[in-house]
């Protein structure tokens, strides 16, 4: 199964019955040789629209070709009722672009007036209500169209995705996390599925596969991935047994949906009942994009499958922890890194991270619930979590969440994890974000967001803006430069 959609956009050319219909089929011609240069799934529509058959006969074709998103292209000045009515009935994800002029030498006969074409489909997309993609500079060359069309298919692969989601909870949430907690409402308004069930109902299912078949197997499996970073070889086979619950519940409990995340109770009874620590196989499904949130985050699984409808890369989860105390900040960032001691700080979760973002894994036991759990006696019932430092390189902060009057808000914030070592435990990374500082006091705080977010490898940013501008996210919030102070941020 892949847990996320995958995108096939129509190229839709349009054209006004006063301007050569033969100037928006060559366009869109080359528009569609640089999307597969550029190793964008996009196919030409072949009818050209200047009326309302020619939009019921493109929608069709739409749906014959299996498109799942729409671009309308603007190869001249378009007809503006036609190519509104093909993006209020097409039922997917639908962007806008407009052919740029090629030459002073054609602007007489090859002139198509996009320009002002895109003014009036904004128009009347307005009129109708509809939503849709519209670039930033949506007016391009044929290799800058495709290029939009390129940032477009994550926008539409987040979209699709939520409205086919179905989020698998088991809980509730632990005892003092209510930051885990908020209203659910609003998802559904998403078009997010939620399957909410007790740990009990877990706990039964993992019992009932006691013996399964497959454990060795899938043991043997885990011990190959893990190599040398297998620290605790003897909780493997609990693991393995948990991981083929959890498979089995998606299987029969997806329904109507195509997608699938979950957000599962992982402390503090979990251990002295299951008898391991879940994070590994956390790790393993968020490895295939299937994001497990700790501490029955609802929130928080949204947030990571959104990432990697984003990136196709998988996400973690983390909070965002600890400050880096000054000698480690001197001794490892200061000089060598454009960043003050306030743009930096470390984030860590137990062990759910992907083996493929950490350095060094290790299996290991949980230090914090040994404390509690086990603090005399060697590590059992705490073993399972897969800890080391998180490799350096390119990452975005996302977390989308329900405030308690029901308000969907939602911050992003790109940045970067430095190649300095933690010298500390769990899944663990220091984190460097530009005026993190001021986005921590100002957003972060002010704004009551939880110590959870979602992580994406990479540079996410663009996209999951615009996709939550089409879900109609007012509030969302960035890391804001110093020339532009937040709204209550005292200026003195």
């Amino acid at each position: 199964m892949k847990n996320i959609p995958v995108v096939k956009v129509g190229v839709v050319a349009v054209s006004r019955d006063c301007f050569p219909q033969s100037l928006s089929k060559s366009r869109q011609a080359a528009v569609l040789e640089q999307c597969r240069a550029q190793n964008v799934n996009a196919v030409g529509i072949d009818c050209i629209v200047e009326n309302e058959i020619d939009a019921a006969a493109a929608l069709k074709e739409l749906q014959d070709k299996q498109c799942n998103a729409l671009c309308i292209f603007l190869g001249n000045f378009g007809p503006e009722t036609p190519e509104t009515l093909i993006a209020q009935n097409f039922g997917g994800p639908v962007m806008c672009a407009a052919a740029a002029e090629e030459s002073g030498s054609t602007l007489i006969d090859g002139r198509g007036d996009a320009y002002c074409g895109m003014l009036n489909f904004s128009y009347n997309m307005g009129l109708r209500n509809i939503k849709a993609y519209i670039p930033e500079y949506p007016v391009g060359t044929a290799d800058e169209v495709a290029g939009m069309i390129g940032d477009f298919v994550p926008v539409a692969r987040i979209l699709l995705g939520i409205k086919s989601l179905k989020i698998f909870a088991f809980g509730p949430r632990p005892m003092d996390f209510l930051a885990c907690n908020a209203p659910i409402k609003p998802l559904y308004n998403l078009g997010v599925e939620i399957q909410e069930n007790s740990e009990l109902d877990l706990f039964a299912s993992y019992n009932a596969h006691a013996g399964d078949s497959r454990i060795a197997g899938l043991t043997a499996e885990m011990a190959a991935e893990l190599g040398a970073a297998n620290k605790m070889p003897g909780i493997l086979e609990r693991l393995a047994q948990y991981e083929l619950t959890l498979t089995d519940w998606m299987d029969k409990n997806m329904g109507m949906s195509s997608y699938a995340a979950f957000a599962n109770k992982c402390w503090p009874a979990f251990q002295t009942e299951f008898k391991f620590v879940p994070c590994y196989v956390n790790s393993r499904f968020s490895s295939n994009l299937i994001p497990i949130a700790c501490e029955t985050d609802i929130f928080g699984a949204l947030s990571e499958y959104i990432i990697a409808c984003a990136t196709e890369v998988p996400p973690t989860l983390l909070d965002i922890n600890n400050s880096v105390p000054a000698d480690l900040y001197k001794e490892g960032i200061a000089g060598k890194f454009d960043y003050s001691a306030k743009d930096v700080f470390m984030a860590f979760h137990c062990g759910n991270t992907p083996i493929c973002h950490m350095t060094e894994p290790q299996m290991k036991h949980q230090l914090i619930m040994k404390r509690c759990l086990e603090p005399d006696s060697e590590p059992d019932i705490t073993r399972g979590t897969l800890e080391g430092d998180i490799k350096p390189g390119e990452i975005t902060f996302f977390r989308l969440q329900t405030s308690a009057d029901c308000q969907l808000k939602s911050y992003v914030a790109e940045g970067e994890i430095l190649p300095v070592r933690t010298g500390s435990f769990g899944a663990i990374g220091i984190f460097a974000i530009p005026e993190m500082g001021r986005f921590y006091r100002h957003v972060l705080v002010e704004k009551q967001y939880p110590h959870h977010g979602g992580v994406a490898f990479g540079k996410a940013g663009k996209a999951i803006y615009s996709a939550l501008k089409l879900l109609g996210i007012e509030d969302i919030a960035y890391n804001q430069p110093k020339s532009l102070p937040y709204p209550a941020e005292n200026p003195f």
